[in-house]
């Protein structure tokens, strides 16, 4: 595993799926971005750790995470060490998939989170 694709599990594409919809926002990468920081900010560790990245959707860490893949970068590797372990390649691509799953659970389960205004107060 490594930094170069995020693919999404089908289940965690299928919530996507329906997030596009009551959001409005289109793009997978932007609902990601959403799903991963709203993740990273809860302190618990994400109780799901054996991902299967089953589903067709994949994207470059470059789409992923935009112009600002060096801060996204250095969140991961933060949140690595804050949880006791060596942010090495292979332990942040798996930081960033447990991560963005739990955090898509997030968006989908909470119905306030299902609106522009409401991911962004969540995340202030």
């Amino acid at each position: 595993m490594s930094l170069d694709s995020v693919r999404l599990s089908q289940p965690a594409k299928d919530r996507l799926v329906r997030l596009k919809r009551t959001t409005g926002i289109t793009q997978w990468n932007v609902l990601c971005r959403w799903a991963l920081v709203l993740s990273l900010k809860d302190p618990s560790t994400p109780l799901v750790k054996d991902i299967v990245a089953d589903s067709n959707v994949e994207m470059t860490w470059k789409t992923f995470a935009g112009q600002h893949r060096d801060i996204y970068l250095a969140l991961l590797k933060q949140r690595c060490v804050a949880d006791g372990n060596e942010p090495t390649d292979e332990v942040v691509a798996q930081t960033l998939t447990v991560h963005l799953h739990r955090g898509i659970g997030f968006l989908q389960g909470h119905k306030e989170l299902q609106t522009v205004e409401g991911l962004v107060k969540a995340t202030t």
